[in-house]
């Protein structure tokens, strides 16, 4: 899948896809929307529809586009979708052309065929896809914004340099340092999906909840759904397991902060305690033009104070 024989451009709808309902997809293959991620696309459309990006070397990228304007791209966190940036698309879509993306073996995209044996080969899993797809949309620049694993996937994307990335905006990101809390490691090791599936809805709510109002419980109910889709995501949970082992430092690029030339908004929770907001602090001092802004929240701002998130990212976007 390399960038070098990426076509010019992709028209979404000639994608040749064998899609799976609610089931696990093999490579090439994707996946339809369970019920209550339907029923929250429903209320995104006509503002915000669902296309999918077919990929030169087999299976495709789903990609929820809509609004017009200065583009900016969303990149969800491990176990997530692009759905899960819900609250936000629709303020996004007022001024902007937002295309926030299912990592590959994630959502409804499927998972790309390359080697899983290093850190460096789990990167590419998760950008090489994403950066095929962004580089057919036209030269504009973009704004990226991703969180936590797809905070790393947008780092990586600006320092690659194949896409014009004009601003980044990193959410409790990956790849600032090696320090990740054990308790995540050790989540992540056991594998959110089959601490879903032995939990239940209930008990699973209770690891990382939201506050409790009902457009939350929803959001809640589809994480849970996302979470527990037959078969797993194998793929994926491989890729981010070489970027994440349980013992020593996490993947990062610390070392290669100064290279970012993009302004950057380090949106941060302060309670995180998967990715501590020390990260930030110390990413701030390497990055050329960053700032950070804190909120009172854990690992997920913009989902735990979505109406916050906006004002702080509406200004910089």
């Amino acid at each position: 899948m390399a960038s070098g024989h990426t076509p010019n451009h992709i028209e979404p709808e000639n994608a040749n896809l064998h899609m799976k309902k609610g089931g696990s997809f093999a490579p090439g293959e994707a996946r339809t929307p369970g019920p209550v991620e339907a029923e929250l696309l429903g209320e995104l459309a006509p503002t915000v529809v669902p296309r999918m990006y077919p990929l030169a070397g087999g299976g495709a990228l789903r990609v929820l586009e809509g609004g017009k304007g200065p583009p900016v791209v969303l990149l969800h966190g491990r176990g997530h979708a692009a759905s899960m940036w819900f609250s936000l698309l629709p303020q996004l879509a007022r001024g902007h052309r937002v295309l926030a993306v299912d990592l590959p073996g994630f959502g409804c995209s499927s998972s790309p065929q390359l080697p899983l044996k290093t850190a460096e080969d789990g990167l590419r899993f998760f950008v090489e896809p994403v950066e095929e797809v962004l580089s057919t949309l036209g030269p504009k620049p973009l704004t990226l914004m991703g969180h936590s694993l797809g905070g790393l996937v947008s780092l990586e994307l600006a320092l690659r340099g194949r896409v014009p990335v004009e601003r980044l905006v990193l959410v409790d990101a990956m790849g600032l340092g090696p320090e990740m809390a054990l308790d995540a490691r050790l989540y992540f090791r056991v594998g959110p999906e089959r601490v879903a599936r032995v939990l239940g809805p209930k008990l699973f709510g209770r690891i990382a909840p939201l506050p409790d109002t009902p457009l939350n419980r929803r959001l809640m109910a589809m994480e849970y759904e996302l979470m527990t889709v037959p078969g797993g995501r194998p793929e994926a949970t491989r890729a981010f397991n070489t970027l994440v082992p349980l013992t020593g430092g996490v993947f990062h690029r610390f070392e290669r902060l100064g290279e970012v030339k993009q302004p950057t908004l380090l949106l941060w929770g302060e309670r995180d305690t998967v990715l501590p907001v020390s990260l930030a602090e110390a990413a701030v001092k390497a990055l050329p033009q960053a700032r950070i802004a804190r909120e009172p929240a854990a690992h997920s701002p913009h989902l735990e104070r979505p109406d916050s998130a906006f004002r702080q990212l509406k200004p910089f976007a």
